[in-house]
């Protein structure tokens, strides 16, 4: 026995037609209940006048059943007719097809089996239908999956593809599932990436303006100053327009904005030509934007939901303390700023604990390796440039090794986002 659902709406409710239509759905064998009474329910019959059921419609969410909804009533005008196949409305059976009970019980039997072998055919044409666009979908995650194996890991595209499908089968999933995970994964890494070289250009920026003020290799600090202007904007704007930020949750968005501002107030500063009280002031807004892009950074790897992600960050972190490091110690033989190289020693251990862990990590290859012990064969040139910062020798040696460090750190961190333990993670 059929279960439908039958509503009159206020303007038809208190005429002779909803109990005809209740008796004639009765006499053809259907169970009739009220509006969400009958979670059963094939069908939904709703008696009302084209406007009203316009205005009825959106509120009434899921509540409506998954079987067809038909109105019953007179006849709809202009374009209301495409306004209720939007909302939902599948058929129109006119109030005129039933001019008795016995009529009308012979002419719902008839359109009830015909609206329900519609509805069905309708379904299964839906459920083709988006199979086909899954198929589709996950063909394009595939081939873009396949993209970035063959581009970060220097792949053949049959190595790609069967590595894809050896993690579907390992994790129980379609290989379209894992290539978008793939896929997803690498750009929360290029995220985390390029939020972390903001952390890195914050110091670089003002410890190039103090080579520039300390004659240590001005011409070049200049050039590279320029340089780190430059990639700042083109990172904020990348960063906007990722999924994450640009698609993602609004604390990253407002984090990404904090960042955004931070800078607004940095950049002005650093056109100024260098002096001792510009440079101070250019650092003071330098830290602000170092802590806006450390809390895009982390929230970038909570919202990432990889714990792969961290490594990423770890790395990225070592590039701003070399050139935090760097600055803090040429502003420290600014008058007055002795403190500075003082207060070195925090900054000194959370380096060295970080590159310990990098080098006591399981997920290292042989090129990896590599660059860890050139950075830390480069970073006990970097500590001697530092006991003898006071002299322009050490200071040349200080600004050379916490750049040498930055490009080592720079290829270690791509090496980590582009590793098969993060992308495949």
């Amino acid at each position: 026995m059929l279960s439908i659902q039958l509503l009159s709406l206020s303007a038809l409710a208190d005429t002779p037609w909803p109990e005809r239509i209740h008796t004639a759905l009765t006499r053809a064998g259907a169970r009739v209940h009220g509006l969400g009474a009958a979670p059963d329910a094939v069908c939904t019959l709703v008696l009302a006048q084209a406007d009203e059921l316009l205005s009825w419609l959106p509120a009434q969410g899921g509540a409506l059943g998954a079987g067809p909804l038909v109105w019953v009533g007179p006849a709809a005008a202009g374009t209301a007719w495409e306004a209720l196949v939007a909302q939902g409305v599948s058929s129109w059976w006119p109030l005129a097809s039933w001019p008795d009970e016995v009529a009308a019980t012979v002419w719902l039997t008839e359109a009830l089996a015909f609206e329900l072998a519609r509805w069905r055919q309708q379904q299964t044409l839906h459920r083709q239908l988006h199979q086909l666009r899954t198929q589709m979908d996950e063909r394009k995650w595939v081939d873009r999956a396949k993209g970035l194996l063959m581009s970060t890991r220097g792949m053949a595209e049959d190595d790609a593809f069967r590595l894809l499908r050896s993690a579907a089968m390992h994790a129980n999933l379609r290989v379209g599932e894992v290539s978008r995970s793939v896929v997803e994964a690498s750009v929360w890494a290029e995220a985390i990436n390029r939020s972390g070289q903001l952390r890195m250009l914050s110091q670089r920026l003002v410890k190039l303006a103090a080579q520039r003020l300390l004659g240590v290799d001005a011409r070049r600090a200049r050039t590279l100053q320029h340089q780190a202007r430059l990639r700042v904007e083109d990172n904020l704007a990348h960063l906007a327009a990722l999924p994450p930020l640009a698609q993602g949750p609004q604390a990253l968005t407002e984090a990404l904005a904090c960042v955004t501002r931070a800078w607004a107030v940095l950049g002005p500063v650093l056109e100024q030509r260098p002096g001792p009280l510009t440079l101070l002031e250019a650092d003071q807004h330098a830290e602000a934007l170092l802590q806006a892009a450390e809390a895009l950074t982390d929230a970038l790897e909570l919202h990432g939901a990889r714990r792969s992600l961290h490594i990423v960050n770890l790395c990225g972190r070592q590039r701003m303390r070399v050139q935090r490091l760097a600055k803090d110690a040429l502003l420290a033989t600014l008058p007055d700023q002795l403190a500075r190289a003082q207060a070195l020693g925090p900054l000194l251990d959370a380096f060295e604990a970080a590159l310990l862990e990098l080098e006591r990590a399981p997920l290292s290859t042989p090129d990896t390796r590599g660059l860890l012990a050139e950075a830390r064969d480069e970073w006990l040139r970097l500590l001697r440039g530092l006991r003898t910062a006071e002299a322009s020798e050490g200071r040349a040696a200080l600004a050379g090794s916490s750049d040498a460090l930055l490009g080592l750190f720079e290829r270690l961190t791509e090496a980590y986002e582009h590793s098969l333990h993060v992308i495949m993670a």
